[in-house]
């Protein structure tokens, strides 16, 4: 049982969410802007509305998996299956592995594990991107910060490097954007590469 939830968690993960309202919209999200298959990608694309839908429906899919498995086996297999949604959404095998950064999914997750920490997550990720423009920095400084949270609020040492694990993928995932901040050519929340 534990193993099929975590299949069924990463197959959820791989739901494209934002290729599919990009294309309703006439948009291949994966041939504007960064080709990022994400919220602020389709928000450059189509503007906040359509973004926000992007994220909503990305979070609900980390939400769901975490949650699911929280109510049917407890923390240890929500977090596996919360991880699994994040890598099926980064790593989406019907799409040959090019998905998106996590950070939406991993949201909806952290939501579920740690509803106090989410929060601040979120506004930490809002703060950065609006006073730089970069959402790539809003969401590496908000992942990067959510370890630190835990480990502020005593949370058990499996937990925290399960977290932190994560984390550590997801910022992995922005090394390109990292090095068109260095390059000074990271696209603003409104503009295109």
């Amino acid at each position: 049982m534990p193993v099929v939830l975590v299949v069924l968690a990463y197959l959820l993960g791989t739901f494209p969410s934002a290729t599919l309202i990009a294309r309703a919209n006439g948009i291949d999200i994966s041939t504007f802007g960064s080709g990022n298959p994400g919220a602020s990608n389709v928000t450059r694309a189509l503007g906040w509305r359509k973004g926000i839908w992007v994220y909503v429906l990305d979070a609900l899919k980390g939400a769901i998996a975490a949650g699911v498995a929280l109510g049917l086996d407890g923390r240890p297999l929500a977090y596996w299956c919360g991880a699994a949604a994040i890598v099926g959404h980064m790593f989406p095998v019907f799409r040959r592995f090019r998905g998106g950064k996590g950070v939406a999914t991993g949201s909806g997750v952290l939501l579920v594990l740690q509803p106090i920490i989410a929060p601040f997550a979120v506004a930490i990720w809002w703060l950065v991107s609006r006073i730089t423009g970069k959402a790539a920095l809003g969401s590496m400084v908000a992942v990067a910060l959510v370890p630190i949270g835990l480990a502020i609020m005593g949370r058990p040492a499996w937990e925290y490097f399960a977290v932190g694990a994560v984390s550590l993928l997801i910022l992995a995932k922005h090394w390109r954007n990292f090095g068109r901040m260095i390059r000074r050519e990271e696209p603003t929340l409104s503009t295109t590469p």
